[in-house]
């Protein structure tokens, strides 16, 4: 099975995936930003033409850059290729990557005046290739953390959200354990998500409520499947990945977002480079120039990302606790 066909079996477990189908390579999605049943539609291009976002050079945040990359004239970044729409995935003609983490990347190269070199690898190999000096920075969704701040910095451009998903016209609301008592959610297993549900369930139990029963599937075309058959009354995954499924097949909704940190701390996402290189300070001046003059805010409006917008860019700011999974 190749990327793009493994790619649409995924999304298309509800029986209306919507992204490629047409020949242009555009779907037709409603605004996942929008208040949930909304109708506000949309065009989502996912054809190797992207079109992308560009920006001038701002020469103070250029001046920012260290002077052996300035003199190089090209940013090195890597690319996750797993494929998760709309962080990072394969367009239509299953070989080039698109999404807002490129489109982001993007931004920042442009503001620095610098070309972007996009190396496509596994999420274990972008931190290889940061430690070897390989890589100058990765824009792959990376939260974030109190351990990985000992070997890497950090400048944000987006917060870290998980989002519970459900049958659209649920009349749901989920803004804590009160909310999910007794109800059928899926979860993947390790994650920051699955430990806030468990957090959720203790807090029921000790308030007397019956606890939410935790389910388990192999691939997300499972989980998607038994939310549609009603097997499942919702599935907590990351909010960029349920908010696209949600608008490209117009049969689900968010129901509830909440920080990746839990209630310890809100996580944050950010461009990651190796420790003390010297690139930290130019990727948070970009970022923050791009923020300030809407171009990032049209990137994420693009893919349905706004309720993750952050009005600055922070260097190194708190993380996930050691404790967080």
């Amino acid at each position: 099975m190749n990327r793009r066909r493994a790619l649409t079996t995924a999304l298309a477990a509800t029986g209306s995936l919507l992204l490629g189908a047409c020949g242009s390579g555009t779907a037709s999605t409603a605004d996942a930003g929008a208040a949930p049943g909304g109708s506000a539609a949309k065009k989502i291009n996912t054809s190797p033409d992207q079109h992308r976002i560009h920006v001038a050079k701002d020469p103070k945040s250029a001046a920012l850059v260290p002077a052996r990359i300035r003199a190089r004239g090209t940013l090195h970044l890597g690319a996750s290729t797993g494929s998760a729409p709309p962080l990072g995935f394969y367009a239509t003609d299953d070989r080039t990557l698109i999404g807002v983490e490129r489109d982001l990347a993007t931004l920042v190269a442009d503001t620095l005046g610098l070309k972007p070199q996009f190396e496509p690898l596994s999420w274990e190999n972008l931190f290889v290739g940061l430690d070897s000096g390989k890589l100058d920075g990765v824009f792959s969704n990376v939260t974030v953390t109190e351990e990985r701040k000992e070997k890497y910095d950090f400048a944000t451009y987006r917060l870290d959200e998980l989002g519970l998903e459900a049958r659209k016209g649920s009349h749901w609301k989920v803004r804590g354990a009160a909310d999910v008592a007794g109800k059928r959610i899926a979860v993947d297993s390790g994650t920051n998500q699955e430990k806030i549900l468990v957090e959720w369930n203790e807090e029921n139990e000790k308030a007397g409520r019956k606890p939410a029963d935790i389910a388990y599937y192999k691939n997300p075309s499972d989980y998607y499947l038994a939310l549609q058959s009603g097997r499942i009354d919702g599935y907590f995954g990351p909010n960029p990945t349920a908010a696209y499924h949600a608008a490209t097949t117009g049969q689900t909704e968010i129901v509830g977002r909440f920080s990746g940190g839990g209630r310890l701390v809100q996580g944050k996402i950010a461009a990651t480079t190796k420790k003390g290189n010297g690139l930290v300070d130019a990727y948070a001046a970009a970022l923050q120039h791009v923020i300030d003059n809407g171009a990032y805010e049209k990137v994420l409006a693009r893919w349905n990302l706004r309720s993750e917008a952050v009005r600055k860019s922070e260097i190194n700011p708190r993380g996930l606790p050691r404790t967080a999974r």
